[in-house]
């Protein structure tokens, strides 16, 4: 089955791209979760669309992404959790509470599927999350777990 993906799958592609899958995984998966749109010859201009929607998101260049890896680099964001006595979170930490945390900490507004957390973050103290801002380069950034009071 041929598609052409209006969202990032893992290990398959970033919108705008036209893969080819098996039928069950593009009719029970991609379609109905809007991952994908069937191919077309019309769809051509779909695709030029997508892809220009794409770059205007992205990140324009590596300069750009150096720039804000200096910026979060150098950023402690507190994330204020609830916790037991012991220091162990009720849940975890998501990739979403760290990029509103970034935000609001005034850092760059990042994609929270840039957030990469390695290890659950369960715990109090301070954690080291990985994000991806271009294609060859990786930032830091410091996440210090607060419980609320």
């Amino acid at each position: 089955m041929k598609l052409i993906l209006t969202a990032p799958v893992a290990k398959l592609g970033v919108p705008g791209d036209i893969v080819e899958v098996k039928d069950g995984y593009g009719r029970n998966y991609l379609l109905p979760q809007n991952y994908a749109i069937k191919w077309t010859r019309g769809a051509e201009a779909q695709i030029k669309d997508i892809t220009r929607a794409r770059e205007a998101k992205e990140i324009k260049s590596k300069e750009d992404a150096e720039q804000i890896r200096s910026q979060l680099e150098h950023l402690v964001v507190q994330v204020t959790v609830q916790a037991g006595e012991s220091g162990r979170l009720f849940g975890a930490v998501t990739p979403s509470d760290i990029a509103l945390a970034v935000k609001k900490a005034g850092g760059p507004a990042l994609d929270k599927r840039a957030i990469e957390i390695n290890k659950p973050i369960k715990t109090i103290g301070k954690h080291t999350v990985g994000v991806k801002l271009h294609d060859a380069i990786k930032g830091h950034v410091t996440v210090e777990t607060v419980p609320a009071a």
